[in-house]
């Protein structure tokens, strides 16, 4: 499988502007808008293999920096400028004319969830969560997940069952509630990271086309069918 990997600048506003990657196989049939989340940039070595396994599933991807990693510093954006970073992000990612589908990492997955709350995203299938931080670390809740009913867009969410910012049965509350719109896939042992145990009998590989091959399904189910 080949893959061609371009590096670009995205405008979000007139100061600011962000990197991003564009990571397209040969045979892309789907793009990723791929957010990272609040401790790492878009280079982060687990954005960068998951967006591997994409384009060998022929899904390619759109990696992008918000303002705050771009300029090296650790606190986020407002939530109104990472909002408004998704939504150039997006658009950048439709001008590759393939199915389009938006989603990141922790607060990356978070802040696209948000931003289309606040005004749809235009084009865009599906979303896909890898690991929505639905609340601090031990302090559970849902008051993050509250601007989710706006969302009438298919949702996929991709949670481990140890991690720390997502209590599982809260989880699978928020989504039971969100109804058809809204399907979990639960990856067992994975924490925040989706790290699991050595005990657990699986390794990093296994859990990484386990992640991949939930997502592809998920896309390939929002492929357009034809008129007849």
């Amino acid at each position: 499988m080949s893959f061609a990997t371009k590096e670009l600048t995205i405008e979000v506003a007139e100061e600011h502007r962000v990197s991003g990657l564009l990571m397209r196989p040969s045979d892309a049939w789907a793009l990723y808008v791929f957010a990272h989340g609040a401790g790492a940039g878009m280079r982060h070595a687990f954005l960068e293999r998951v967006s591997r396994d994409l384009a060998g599933a022929g899904v390619a991807t759109l990696r992008y920096q918000f303002p705050y990693t771009e300029q090296g510093k650790h606190r986020p954006d407002t939530p109104a400028l990472l909002e408004a970073t998704v939504r150039a992000a997006v658009a950048r990612g439709a001008e590759e004319k393939l199915l389009l589908f938006a989603g990141g990492k922790s607060m990356g997955g978070r802040m696209t969830s948000q931003a289309q709350a606040s005004e749809p995203l235009p084009d865009v299938r599906g979303f896909v969560f890898l690991g929505f931080p639905l609340h601090p670390p031990g302090r559970p809740g849902v008051t993050r997940s509250k601007h989710l009913d706006a969302v009438t867009v298919p949702m996929l969410f991709i949670q481990g069952t140890r991690d720390e910012l997502a209590d599982m049965s809260l989880m699978h509350e928020v989504c039971s509630s969100l109804g058809s719109r809204a399907m979990l896939h639960v990856v067992e042992g994975g924490d925040h990271s989706f790290k699991v145990l050595k005990r657990s009998g699986r390794d990093e590989a296994a859990v990484m086309q386990e992640i991949r091959d939930t997502m592809t399904k998920f896309m390939r189910n929002l492929i357009p069918k034809e008129t007849p």
